[in-house]
Parts: C-alpha cells; structure tokens; sequence
C-alpha cells in the first residue's frame, strides 16, 4: 500500500493507517484549505473529508479487482 492509499483508507474511514500527516495533508488538498488538526473532530468537517475522499476510496476498491 502506498502512502495515498492509506491516507484516502485514513480519511474516508477515520481510521488512520500510516502517517498522520500524509493523511493530514491529502485532507488539505482534497478540501483545498488548510485544516488545523482540532478541526477534525468536527462533525461537519469529518462529514466532508468523507464525501470529498469518496471517489478516491471507490477508485482503490475498483483496482483490487484488476
């Protein structure tokens, strides 16, 4: 698994595999601002790392099967 992998696993699930702040910086891409950690525990914020990190966790699955 490369560290994408497990940073999009991270923020889809929030269930972090690997490094804090390769998950932590794919989160600031994908939401294209900059997030403090203590905002990760916001409901809302957690809700849109998810949807926001969706496609990519769905395109892993898909080469699974590959």
């Amino acid at each position: 698994m490369t560290k994408k992998e497990a940073a999009i696993i991270s923020a889809y699930t929030g269930v972090l595999l690997g490094e804090f702040s390769d998950m932590h910086e794919y989160i600031e891409q994908i939401l294209d601002r900059p997030v403090w950690t203590h905002q990760l525990a916001n409901e809302d914020i957690s809700n849109e790392i998810k949807n926001k990190s969706r496609d990519d966790f769905i395109a892993l699955s898909k080469e699974i099967d590959k």
